[in-house]
């Protein structure tokens, strides 16, 4: 029974990691890309992202969970705010590094803006996005164990905490056991998904 709940434990969690994570890509990769083509909004916004990015996300949760309640909402936006900031940073600066070139070739050859982005622009960014979101994913595990702790019945944050609670050290060890192998698959994902997809890079 407590194998079981810890699988269900684990999977609560992933699910939120996974979640947190593609709504920061959908915020992330058109931010960073109108950052990086638009100058003048570049020059305006960057100030903000760097006064907003260095803060700890951890100091906004009680903002969050005012706003947002002590659900799965609010779990999942404290993941979003932790990788979103790097992932368009990451984004914005792969853009502003792509080679002139390469647009003015595709551009003589009568290619349109979408074309651009499919051929050019997404391959380009994509080992920095890869990059950025292993490095931020590790943070995002660590705030969304604290999260669970609190408003929820399931994750292994909740499940380590409780098992400390009731002083049931096996299962506690095994907890944080599993959220370590969490991580770490979620890294190896990414790794092999970067070999799979950025076949090009050397």
């Amino acid at each position: 029974m407590g194998e079981m709940n810890l699988g269900i434990h684990a999977i609560a969690s992933a699910c939120r990691i996974l979640e947190g994570l593609f709504i920061a890509l959908l915020i992330a990769v058109p931010t960073g890309l109108l950052l990086a083509n638009y100058p003048k909004i570049n020059k305006i916004c960057s100030p903000l992202l760097y006064f907003t990015y260095p803060v700890p996300k951890l100091a906004l949760l009680p903002i969050v969970m005012l706003l947002l309640g002590i659900g799965e909402a609010a779990k999942i936006a404290m993941i979003v705010m932790i990788l979103v900031f790097q992932l368009i940073v990451s984004i914005r600066d792969a853009a502003l590094h792509i080679p002139r070139e390469d647009f003015h070739v595709l551009i003589s050859l009568g290619a349109n803006k979408r074309q651009i982005l499919r051929w050019i622009t997404l391959p380009a960014i994509l080992p920095e996005t890869l990059t950025a979101i292993r490095v931020a994913i590790g943070t995002a595990a660590s705030v969304l164990f604290f999260t669970e702790t609190f408003g929820t019945d399931k994750g292994m944050g909740f499940y380590i905490v409780d098992s400390w609670m009731r002083l049931a050290y096996g299962e506690m060890y095994a907890g944080i056991f599993v959220l370590s192998l969490l991580g770490f698959i979620l890294f190896f994902t990414i790794d092999i998904l970067e070999k799979r997809v950025c076949k090009w890079k050397k």
